[in-house]
């Protein structure tokens, strides 16, 4: 049975395999860029005080259809940073997901955040592409990455200095996860391949992750008391989008959530 997943995944191979631009000439480009603005550095500061909020733009979703697809992500990138955000994540998968590289350029140009791209990267163009379009973090996705992706996506990573987020779902995938010394895990409580939702997981997980990595958990946070359930487990920040995008006052939802903070 082909899932969520394998469709994704097979048509950003796609994409990527016909893409021919030098990725040593792409390295180079990136690494006369300006300095990013630190997602990891954000998030280990924010989280001393209390649980750090990563704010998603999020037009639509694979499994659930359209959940605020006419959203400027200027005025809602603003607002999250009014009400407390740390950082920010702008999906910029277009087929799927409704995003674009444009949704991340405004996010990122219109607020002092340091932004994630979200999307599937299965490339090392792919994490150039993110530093070009002006994300500060990338996301590398275990499960949809071998244990060489992993690895290589990492060092290009570190090569145009952009901090990078490994995300899990398992033991098994957090070993592989370690083997690349990452500063920061998430633990992604949404199953990649029937998508639906596992509110225990990350709860689950966070003991094995070891000290000195900023623990984040992503998919599934409802409000307040799933906030208090994953800073009480040991999660530095949370990853929040559907909940935040459908909300009718996003930055009540999002003051909400900052657990001590």
């Amino acid at each position: 049975m082909t899932t969520y997943l394998d469709r994704i995944i097979a048509h950003h191979r796609q994409r990527a395999a016909v893409d021919d631009r030098p990725v040593a000439n792409l390295i180079e480009e990136c690494q006369g860029l300006p300095a990013t603005r630190g997602f990891h550095h954000r998030l280990a500061g924010d989280s001393r005080s209390g649980l750090a909020v990563i704010s998603e733009i999020k037009r639509r979703s694979p499994s659930k259809g359209d959940l605020a697809i006419e959203l400027d992500p200027i005025d809602l990138a603003r607002r999250y940073e009014e009400a407390g955000a740390s950082c920010l994540s702008v999906l910029t998968d277009e087929d799927f997901f409704a995003g674009s590289s444009s949704d991340l350029k405004a996010a990122s140009e219109s607020t002092s955040l340091p932004v994630l791209r979200k999307d599937f990267t299965v490339s090392s163009t792919d994490v150039c592409d993110a530093r070009m379009m002006g994300a500060d973090c990338v996301l590398l996705i275990a499960a949809a990455l071998s244990d060489e992706e992993l690895s290589n996506f990492a060092q290009v990573a570190r090569d145009v200095r952009i901090d990078f987020l490994v995300e899990i779902h398992d033991e098994r995938e957090l070993e592989r996860a370690l083997a690349i010394d990452p500063l920061m895990v998430g633990v992604n409580q949404r199953d990649l391949v029937t998508f639906q939702v596992d509110h225990d997981r990350a709860v689950r997980m966070a003991p094995r992750i070891p000290d000195g990595i900023i623990r984040v958990a992503e998919s599934g946070v409802r409000g307040p008391q799933d906030a208090r359930a994953l800073a009480a487990a040991g999660y530095h920040a949370v990853l929040v989008g559907e909940s935040l995008v459908t909300a009718a006052d996003p930055v009540a939802a999002l003051r909400a959530l900052r657990v001590g903070g």
